[in-house]
């Protein structure tokens, strides 16, 4: 019995002790899975660009960039949904007077800039003031307009005259109307802000020139609730730290992606495109992004006629340069609009006789009458960027089989930005000119960009759209421009639509494209 009783009582120990080994074990599993759960997730975002921003001060700079890159720090009071709607981000409401003359902005409250000190409107009036001095896509909008602070949360906008594109305009994601501190702003010298203070979901921390630029969460932010929308709605940080790496080499940022060096990768070669979408751990990413062109410098040099401008793009084979530079037909469309074929109420076909010519018979008649007699003309160029620089190459070819001598001149990116500040270097550039909503936003017609458009008729209907009554008024303007443009003028020659594509890991989730890349909302599984 004695044995008996001591077996039973072994039992119960034994299966006590197992019971609570067990318990100790299914605790150690939930805590592990809560730690994992936690850890699901890396901390760094890694983004390798194809080249250096000139600036991250965006209103000073038209580069795609200073737009991708400059947004993670910088906000403004409207921006773009997914529609091309402006609607409002640092703003919390829109007044329009009757008139169409007077905006009030509410501002939101408790909006943080990333030195702590709350936004407010003697920041938002200073920040405007020095967008409308420095954008070049204001156009005649905001000729003698005048910015004002209210009470501290309140800004009013008093146009001159009424137009109905103020609220696109101030919406664009190309130089757009960043809010910075009245004290940053106002300390600026001519080239720019010294300190890149913003209200976005992540903080300037550092820019080592050549090799990466550093981007911090900022814990302060104040995040919409909307649903993301475009770059409308919640914008927020879901990695801690964000390093964009200056990679110019096409090649070692894609293999950079594939070792896990870097997260996602700009401007992947299009030649590589079947590759990476058929490869698992990798996701191609393809993004609209706008319209190629050549630009012809109207301010100096040979190229200021407009019959040698005629006679060049009367020998253009779009089709040839396209292919030549996006080396994929999937990535890209022939149309001789000069808006982005997707905004529907502007999207236009005039002048699409003088598109795509490709008569070099026509072209050598021009020649003839600009008097041209073999002098040599410079394109400026870079191998920063695949599309521009194998669109100069067949370009050039094209020209010199119709008797014109071209120089091909090749720089770094940063370089060649500065170069075509300098009218008397160049006579041609190739260029992406991104999306954007209006047309008196185009830089190839801004008369202060790329050589600069001052003829008076364009630049007198620009103004008329800007002042129409309606929609379909403005639109036949707008078409009256575009066939003049091809017709006689010829600022640029269009070249055709195309999609760039970047390259994301797998274990990226999150990461959309809208008017460029967007890293918010963007996290990195383990």
């Amino acid at each position: 019995m004695l044995f008996r009783r001591l077996f039973q009582v072994l039992v119960v120990f034994i299966f006590t002790v197992a019971l609570i080994g067990c318990s100790s074990d299914d605790k150690g599993a939930d805590e592990e899975g809560t730690e994992n759960s936690a850890d699901a997730t890396e901390d760094e975002l890694h983004v390798a660009l194809y080249s250096a921003p000139a600036t991250l001060d965006q209103p000073m700079d038209t580069g795609i960039q200073s737009r991708d890159i400059g947004r993670l720090m910088f906000e403004t009071l409207v921006t773009n949904d997914s529609a091309y709607k402006p609607v409002p981000m640092l703003a919390d409401s829109i007044d329009v007077s009757e008139d169409g003359l007077s905006y009030t902005f509410k501002l939101r409250q408790g909006v943080e800039f990333h030195n702590g000190k709350e936004m407010k409107a003697e920041d938002v009036v200073a920040s405007m003031d020095r967008w409308m001095e420095k954008s070049t896509i204001t156009g005649n909008i905001f000729n003698d307009a005048v910015w004002t602070e209210e009470d501290e949360y309140t800004v009013v906008l008093q146009l001159a005259k009424p137009s109905s594109l103020t609220l696109d305009t101030l919406a664009s994601s190309k130089q757009a109307a960043a809010i910075m501190p009245k004290e940053i702003v106002e300390a600026a010298p001519a080239e720019g802000v010294e300190e890149y203070i913003g209200t976005g979901p992540f903080k300037f921390v550092e820019w080592k020139q050549d090799q990466y630029i550093h981007f911090e969460k900022y814990d302060e932010y104040s995040a919409l609730e909307d649903e993301p929308d475009g770059l409308a709605g919640k914008r927020e940080a879901l990695v801690q730290d964000i390093y964009v790496h200056i990679v110019t080499d096409a090649s070692t940022r894609l293999a950079g992606l594939k070792t896990g060096e870097y997260d996602i990768a700009y401007q992947i070669p299009n030649d590589d495109y079947e590759q990476i979408a058929n490869d698992e751990n990798v996701e191609p990413y393809p993004a609209t992004h706008g319209e190629l062109m050549l630009v012809y410098n109207k301010g100096e040099g040979l190229v200021t006629d407009p019959k040698m401008r005629q006679a060049i793009n009367a020998a253009l084979d779009m089709d040839e340069i396209m292919l030549g530079a996006v080396v994929t037909e999937d990535l890209y469309w022939l149309s001789p609009g000069y808006m982005h074929k997707d905004i529907e109420a502007w999207n236009s076909e005039a002048g699409i006789e003088y598109y795509n010519q490709a008569d070099p018979d026509k072209a050598k008649q021009l020649l003839d009458e600009a008097g041209y007699n073999g002098e040599t003309l410079t394109i400026i160029s870079t191998r920063d960027d695949d599309v521009i620089y194998n669109s100069s190459v067949v370009i050039q070819q094209q020209l010199k089989e119709i008797g014109i001598e071209v120089e091909l001149e090749v720089y770094d990116m940063p370089t060649m930005f500065k170069m075509r500040e300098d009218l008397s270097t160049w006579n041609m550039f190739i260029t992406g000119s991104s999306v954007v909503s209006t047309p008196p936003q185009l830089l190839a017609l801004s008369p202060t960009w790329g050589g600069g458009v001052n003829d008076d008729k364009i630049l007198e209907q620009l103004s008329a759209i800007e002042t129409s009554e309606s929609q379909e008024e403005a639109k036949q303007i707008w078409d009256d421009i575009q066939q003049y443009a091809w017709e006689e003028h010829v600022p640029v020659s269009i070249l055709g639509g195309y999609s760039m594509f970047h390259a994301a890991s797998a274990k990226v989730e999150g990461f959309t494209t809208f008017s460029g890349a967007i890293f918010w909302n963007t996290k990195v599984n383990k």
